[in-house]
């Protein structure tokens, strides 16, 4: 049996410290607040902002100026705050005064309709609630938020594959943590029961009950639900000569799992193709493109450009070339209308480096990049706040945003012909065969 080179040795040793893609690439930042020394003495940019919920609203102004993928103007800006201020107060923008359109009017702005608030309660929710107005109409529009510590919370579980509502042991009459021959035994006795009962509620729980013992059978997937309650991402199988990666979501585990199918497959002489399964693939941890790469184009090499405040900021693979994968001949990487994110850019880097052929249908078109932003003002004791910010957009292999266009594939699945249309574009027999039989059916798991 070959040995692995020393490029796949540090693959397979990288636990990928990735920060997220939610609806897009999304990175994730820990919330740090600035610790004022006692009697330190408070500046503010205005007189206004000696109010905390001005305070508030204004450092989020300059977050959002600051970081939003877009550039904005003051005037643009503070009219937003103008009209989402009317919308939450339920009154006609007429009657309520900006007297400038910059960062001062907002602020006056802002104040004067905080002091005629009755309370504290109220004040808070009246700067809440215009906060979210304001990033809910950021285009693009409803990708943009506010999130409380929970809400953040849920969404780094939300990338990291975690779904605290599932219980996969639950799925199987198991106590949580219950040993892989306890896991063996109840997957059997309840695979006998619904196997002979036809009704598609049985059929839905056997796919449940299959997954269950398909997660808590394997050491690694077992260890990390058992840790973390993190789901595997890469389901992997080998078919006559081609290798089948599917890769349900990018999580901060993706690269370490794709590593370990790699690992049991590389050494397989009869393997000539793969294909990389993104379909319903809805993206997450950004810098997996950049790894994935990396294994085909080498480390430090250009990779792709990010969109940021007209500015391309150019990214390089992280990872060394994997000299293993030269032996598959032919590629293709297979998407439709849901995958999404940085499965989008995926599907646009290996078209633009020719490292693959796409299969399928036009991807989603949610081509942005999200950024958590801490909020250092405290309107409550009990809650931290930070806004999600679409920060960049990512572009195609033409140039073109994704968010709106979406990656086009090279085969079209819906197009009559599509199946004559694989030897123009693929070598193998295998992977023609494959495709032939598996591009209009779900994905693998």
């Amino acid at each position: 049996m070959k040995l692995p080179s020393k490029q796949f040795l540090v693959l397979m040793s990288i636990v990928a410290v990735v920060v997220v893609a939610g609806g897009g690439g999304l990175f994730l930042y820990d919330q740090k607040f600035q610790k004022l020394p006692l009697n330190a003495a408070i500046s503010y940019q205005t007189p206004e902002e000696s109010d905390v919920y001005v305070r508030f609203g204004m450092e989020a102004y300059d977050k959002i100026k600051d970081n939003y993928w877009n550039k904005v103007t003051d005037e643009g800006l503070s009219d937003l705050f103008h009209l989402a201020l009317a919308k939450v107060a339920s009154v006609s923008a007429d009657t309520i005064i900006l007297p400038s359109k910059d960062r001062i009017g907002t602020a006056k702005m802002l104040a004067k309709s905080i002091v005629e608030s009755k309370d504290d309660n109220t004040k808070k929710e009246l700067t809440l609630n215009t906060l979210m107005v304001v990033l809910y109409n950021l285009a693009p529009a409803g990708r943009d938020g506010l999130l409380s510590s929970k809400q953040e919370t849920a969404l780094r579980e939300n990338v990291s594959n975690i779904d605290t509502s599932k219980n996969l042991y639950q799925d199987l009459g198991l106590a949580k943590g219950a040993d892989k021959v306890a896991v063996e035994k109840a997957y059997e006795e309840k695979k006998a029961i619904l196997e002979k009962d036809k009704s598609p509620e049985a059929t839905t729980k056997l796919k449940a009950v299959t997954y269950a013992h398909q997660v808590l059978t394997q050491d690694d997937t077992k260890s990390r639900y058992d840790e973390k309650q993190i789901e595997p991402t890469v389901f992997s199988r080998v078919i006559g000569g081609t290798f089948y990666v599917g890769i349900s979501k990018i999580s901060p585990t993706t690269l370490e799992e794709l590593g370990k199918a790699l690992a049991t497959t590389v050494s397989n002489s009869k393997l000539d193709s793969m294909i990389i399964d993104l379909r319903g693939n809805v993206g997450g941890a950004l810098e997996f493109a950049q790894y994935f790469l990396g294994l085909f184009l080498g480390k430090n090499q250009y990779a792709f450009d990010f969109y940021h405040q007209g500015d391309f900021q150019v990214q390089r693979t992280m990872m060394p070339k994997l000299e293993e994968l030269k032996i598959f001949k032919d590629i293709a990487v297979l998407t439709d209308g849901m995958t999404q994110s940085t499965a989008e850019l995926m599907a646009a880097s290996v078209k633009h480096f020719n490292l693959a052929h796409v299969v399928g249908t036009k991807t989603r078109g949610w081509g942005t990049i999200e950024n958590t932003f801490p909020l250092e003002t405290v309107i409550d004791p009990n809650e931290k706040y930070s806004l999600l910010l679409v920060h960049s957009i990512t572009l195609r292999d033409d140039g073109q945003s994704i968010e709106g266009l979406g990656v086009d594939p090279d085969i079209d699945i819906t197009k009559s012909d599509w199946k004559t249309k694989l030897p123009q574009f693929f070598r193998s027999p295998n992977i023609i065969k494959v495709l032939s039989d598996i591009a209009t059916k779900p994905p693998m798991r």
